[in-house]
C-alpha cells in the first residue's frame, strides 16, 4: 500500500472511528470530568502537534478551555518542568515512541495531572504512560508522509470535544464526514493535472486561519517532506504584518479558505494579493468568489461546518501535494532524509 491508497483509505478510515471509537472517547471524557481542568497542556511534535491547534481551537471554543503547548526540552534536556497543577495533560503521537513526549506525560502523572494520549498505537510507550488512552484507529500506516492517521487525529480530537459538551449538533455533523471526504477525493484527476502547472515552484507560502491554521501548517509540512519546496505555514493575520512583503509578481500563495468567520477576512487578502501582488494562487473554499481569485481553485463541498472543515481541506491539500511528488519527479513513498517514526528527546 502505498501513499496513495491511504489518502483513499481516510473515509473508511473516519467510518471505522466513529462506528468503534465513539464509546471509548465518551469513557475518556467522562473520566476528565470527574477532575474539571483549568487548561490543556498539549505535547506533540510533527504532524501531531498540527492536530493539537486544531484542538486549540476546538478545546477553547467549545470547552472554554485555554491549551498551551509544552516545551518538552524543560522537561528533558533542563530538567525543569512546569508546575502542572489544574491541566489536563494531553499527548498526542501517531507512534507514541518519541522519548520527550513520554518524558512529559511521565512527569505530568507524577505530579497528579490527568493525562491522555491520542495515538495510532494504543500499546505504545506514550499510551502506557497516560491514564487514559484514545485509539485513532488509522490501521498500519507505511508511507513516510503521515496522511490517514492525521485526519484520524482530528476526528479524535473532535470526538473528545463533542463529548465533553455533550453536544448532539455536532455529533450528527461529524457522522457526514466520511462522505465529504468521498467527494473532496473526486479531485484526483483535476489536481493530477493542475499540478503539472507547478512542477518547477521551490517556494511558496501557505495560509490559513482559525480552525484551518491547523491545515496550513499541516499543508506546508507535507510540502516540505514531499516536494522539497520551501513552503511557509501563516496566519492570514499574520502575514499582512510583513511577510507580505516577500510576493512578487508570480510568487505562489496556498491558501484556505472555507466559509465561516474567517472567511471575508482571507478573501480580502486573497483580493489584495491578486489585484496589487499579482500573486499565483492556489485556494481551497467552498464558494465562488475565494475560488474566482485563483489560477488553480479547488472546490471543496458546500455544506461542510466551519470547525470540521480541516478534515476535509487537508486531504485535497494531499491529493495536490502528492501529485505534485510525482510532477517533479521524486519518490512519494521514501521521501529523502526521513524515517517513519523520529525519536526526540
Amino acid at each position: 500500500m502505498g501513499l496513495r491508497d491511504e489518502i483513499f483509505e481516510q473515509p473508511a478510515v473516519l467510518r471505522r472511528l466513529l462506528r468503534d471509537g465513539e464509546a471509548p472517547v465518551r469513557a475518556v471524557a467522562a473520566a476528565l470530568k470527574k477532575t474539571p481542568a483549568q487548561y490543556v497542556f498539549l505535547v506533540a511534535r510533527g504532524t501531531s502537534d498540527h492536530a493539537g491547534l486544531y484542538g486549540k481551537y476546538l478545546w477553547g471554543m467549545h470547552e472554554g478551555l485555554p491549551t498551551a503547548l509544552a516545551t518538552p526540552s524543560t522537561f528533558t534536556l533542563y530538567e525543569r518542568p512546569p508546575r502542572l497543577e489544574g491541566a489536563w495533560v494531553i499527548g498526542i503521537s501517531q507512534s507514541g515512541q518519541s522519548p520527550d513526549l513520554i518524558t512529559v506525560v511521565e512527569e505530568a502523572h507524577r505530579q497528579g495531572a490527568p493525562t491522555v494520549t491520542i495515538t495510532n498505537d494504543p500499546s505504545s510507550p506514550l499510551a502506557k504512560a497516560a491514564d487514559l488512552v484514545i485509539d485513532v484507529m488509522a490501521g498500519s500506516e507505511l508511507a513516510v508522509a503521515a496522511t490517514k492517521s492525521y485526519t484520524a487525529q482530528l476526528l479524535s480530537i473532535a470526538m473528545l470535544s463533542v463529548a465533553l459538551s455533550e453536544d448532539e449538533e455536532r455529533r450528527e455533523a461529524m457522522q457526514q464526514l466520511p462522505e465529504w471526504i468521498e467527494e473532496t477525493l473526486k479531485l484526483d484527476g483535476p489536481l493530477g493535472q493542475a499540478a503539472q502547472r507547478y512542477r518547477y515552484l521551490d517556494q511558496c507560502v501557505v495560509l490559513g486561519r482559525g480552525y484551518n491554521y491547523a491545515t496550513a501548517f499541516e499543508w506546508s509540512l507535507k510540502m516540505k517532506e514531499l516536494t522539497y519546496t520551501m513552503a511557509t505555514p501563516y496566519s492570514s493575520a499574520d502575514f499582512r504584518h510583513g511577510p507580505i512583503a516577500v510576493v512578487a509578481p508570480g510568487f505562489p500563495v496556498l491558501a484556505v479558505a472555507p466559509r465561516g468567520k474567517v472567511h471575508d477576512e482571507i478573501v480580502e487578502l486573497l483580493t489584495r494579493l491578486k489585484n496589487e501582488h499579482r500573486a499565483e494562487l492556489v485556494v481551497l473554499a467552498q464558494d465562488e468568489e475565494a475560488l474566482a481569485l485563483a489560477e488553480t481553485p479547488v472546490p471543496l463541498p458546500s455544506d461542510v461546518p466551519e470547525w470540521l472543515t480541516p478534515l476535509v481541506a487537508i486531504v485535497a491539500a494531499q491529493l495536490f501535494t502528492y501529485h505534485l511528488t510525482r510532477a517533479k519527479g521524486f519518490d512519494t513513498e521514501q521521501p529523502r532524509g526521513l524515517s517513519k517514526v523520529t525519536k526526540s528527546r
